[in-house]
């Protein structure tokens, strides 16, 4: 049951950076004895209101209540001596120290002017068993599975008065089993009063526990709604910003004719980031896949290239067969990958555009390639014009490009070492609209050669309408499983989010 007064409520948040507003007239209210879910795609501003109301950031304007207390914390420190406690999605402990030190850490019990580590253990025990946890609090964090240690950075911050705990996608490295666990955990601390921020992108998981929703979007909030009056489909809507009595706009039916397949991914899975997934991309074909953020996207496509290894399943790609355990087995079978984090996994933003280029080609090749100086400035040259990357030259260190144009030399630089299968994690990010529409051109020219030998690319974006339009055939993804898989023509922008936000068991059946 809610109070007429929340505990916490922020209204009016203004945060902004150097040329980017994050944070716009942001209202939350969170009530005792509730579960508030936090909703909305990446880049809709939920960590930077996260920050504000731990301390970390300072918001230019609005204002922050706490039991109806004006209250303004500076610090991280502030905001828990105010009883507001944050769990973040990594895990803040240290595993080498015991899980009594890590939960007493900062505020050990003193006896005599010393560490009273019978009474640590004490502690640390007593605050355990208030989430039906008994395990040895003496022995260190690190011998614990990432459940455990979940939920002792939950007692952690349990151990002092916490009138508010924010948990920050807390499950998002969690199995199904260990998701149950720390519900059973959240709905006891919900019955004890405790106001809860639950800051998630499973929606199967959002209305499992919510009993309240905020949607934010584009830095603003779009609302707050009661779960029980809003559905899966509405709340898909309103986190992408889809009108929910949009015309759908069916793109052409005709796809190109493709070739047999070049891979193969089989029961494919890792625990805590993807279940069992089946995928088939053929030559000269463009698959998408589709879905929010945290379905899984960006999982498979980092076990399909060896930089995460699989629990389970395999990957073939002619001659090739197995289970990666580093990229460069990937790279060896002929699978290529940009990621969708270029500034940190992509560019070397400090190195010329020539030397961004033959990074992938030198790296695959090793001592066995030797080219001159001429050579290396022809190789450039070439992508340069058939990429219709805009640089000066390609000496020019690629951190001087535009967003667009960084993309197009990562592009080049797998381009160059001839792949099978190129995968593209959110390639238009953070680029302008022109630049996304000459990518997806040349993501499409690349595929359909009319020689019938063009690259299969798998293709992956947040945006649903580059997905429709780049694709051949369409792998819609929720909640890390596969959840359909359409032909061109099949699917239009309504019916996507339809399957995204379908019931676990309409999805299944379908």
């Amino acid at each position: 049951m809610t109070t007429p007064q929340p505990v916490l409520a922020l209204t009016g948040i203004h945060k902004s950076f150097p040329g980017v507003k994050a944070l716009t007239d942001v209202s939350l209210r969170l009530y005792p004895g509730e579960v508030h879910a936090l909703m909305g795609q990446n880049g809709a501003g939920k960590s930077t209101l996260i920050k504000v109301l731990t301390g970390l950031y300072t918001p230019e304007a609005g204002r922050i209540t706490l039991d109806g207390e004006t209250i303004a914390p500076r610090r991280t420190e502030e905001a828990q001596a105010l009883g507001i406690q944050t769990v973040y999605q990594e895990v803040n402990l240290c595993t080498n120290l015991s899980v009594a030190e890590n939960i007493c850490a900062g505020r050990f019990p003193r006896k005599w002017g010393r560490i009273d580590w019978q009474a640590v253990n004490a502690e640390a025990k007593r605050v355990l068993a208030q989430m039906d946890l008994d395990i040895d609090v003496t022995a260190p964090l690190s011998r614990y599975s990432l459940s455990v240690q979940q939920m002792v950075a939950i007692a952690r911050a349990l151990r002092v008065q916490a009138k508010v705990l924010i948990l920050d996608e807390p499950t998002s490295s969690l199995d199904d089993a260990a998701v149950q666990r720390l519900f059973t955990v959240l709905k006891r601390l919900r019955s004890q009063g405790l106001a809860i921020l639950f800051v998630t992108h499973f929606l199967d998981q959002t209305y499992a526990l919510a009993d309240r929703i905020t949607v934010m979007r584009n830095g603003e909030t779009e609302g707050e709604y009661l779960a029980s009056d809003l559905s899966r489909l509405a709340l898909v809507n309103k986190m992408v910003g889809a009108p929910p009595d949009q015309q759908p706009t069916r793109l052409d039916s005709r796809a190109p004719k493709t070739g047999a397949p070049v891979l193969k991914a089989q029961g494919l899975s890792r625990r805590g980031a993807l279940h069992p997934l089946d995928l088939e991309l053929r030559r000269g074909e463009v698959l998408g896949l589709a879905g929010l953020l945290g379905s899984g996207r960006t999982e498979a496509a980092r076990l399909l290239f060896g930089a995460d290894t699989a629990d389970a399943g395999h990957v073939e790609t002619g001659e090739h067969s197995g289970r990666w355990h580093s990229p460069r087995q990937a790279i060896a079978a002929g699978i290529a990958f940009c990621s969708e984090d270029r500034k940190h996994e992509g560019a070397i933003l400090d190195l010329s555009v020539r030397d961004n280029i033959l990074l992938a080609l030198q790296a695959r090749a090793g001592l066995r390639l030797v080219m001159n100086h001429e050579q290396q400035q022809a190789l450039a040259d070439d992508y340069i014009q058939r990429l219709g990357i805009k640089t000066p030259n390609a000496d020019t260190p690629i951190g001087q490009l535009s967003g667009g144009n960084q993309q197009k030399a990562l592009m080049a630089r797998w381009l160059a070492t001839d792949p099978a299968v190129l995968i593209l994690d959110e390639p238009t990010r953070g680029i302008d609209v022109r630049a996304k529409e000459d990518l997806m051109d040349a993501v499409r020219a690349l595929a359909h050669r009319e020689d019938g030998q063009g690259m299969s690319i798998l293709f992956i974006s947040s945006e649903l309408p580059e997905v429709l339009h780049c694709s051949d055939r369409v792998l819609v993804l929720r909640d890390r499983r596969a959840a359909g898989e359409y032909r061109r023509g099949e699917l239009d922008e309504r019916s996507v989010l339809e399957v995204i936000a379908a019931e676990p068991a309409a999805t299944e059946a379908a």
